[in-house]
């Protein structure tokens, strides 16, 4: 017995880019997860950074996200099964992103419409100017408190 074949949906790209009269509109794109970032997220982040840095055309760079949650910090599913050089990699790539934010010629404008904790909050703080909805709530994690601390913007 054969089984049928199924084709599955393109995936969605975990980065969506938008370019219009020199605003150009990062959007992180993984609602299910929160807009969470996993390692692949923070790669096409920076490679898109990098690219807007070297674009003349572009003045200014607005950091969104997709769905219920503006970025829900990092994707623990992806630092489960890492070990410790593992692990080091991955912060080290956040760090790389975060310098980069810093050092591009255009300013970044983090526009957040909901939820924002722990790196996601740090994408926030990064940004040039924050932008944030009367929707939009921080939340940083705090070993010390139980709840964490939260506060709505």
């Amino acid at each position: 017995m054969t089984n049928p074949v199924t084709k599955s949906a393109p995936a969605e790209p975990i980065l969506l880019r938008h370019d219009e009269k020199g605003i150009v509109t990062l959007t992180l794109n993984r609602p299910k997860q929160y807009n969470a970032l996993s390692e692949a997220l923070l790669a096409a982040l920076q490679e898109s950074l990098d690219e807007i840095a070297q674009d003349d055309s572009a003045r200014v760079i607005i950091l969104a996200g997709a769905g219920k949650a503006f970025c829900a910090g990092h994707d623990f599913a992806d630092m489960v099964e890492r070990d410790l050089d593992g692990m080091r990699r991955l912060l080290e790539t956040c760090r790389d992103l975060i310098r980069t934010m810093q050092g591009v010629p255009q300013p970044v404008v983090a526009r957040v419409h909901a939820l924002a904790t722990a790196a996601g909050c740090q994408l926030v703080a990064t940004a040039d100017l924050a932008v944030a909805s009367e929707e939009a709530a921080f939340a940083a994690p705090d070993e010390r408190r139980r709840p964490t601390g939260f506060f709505k913007g």
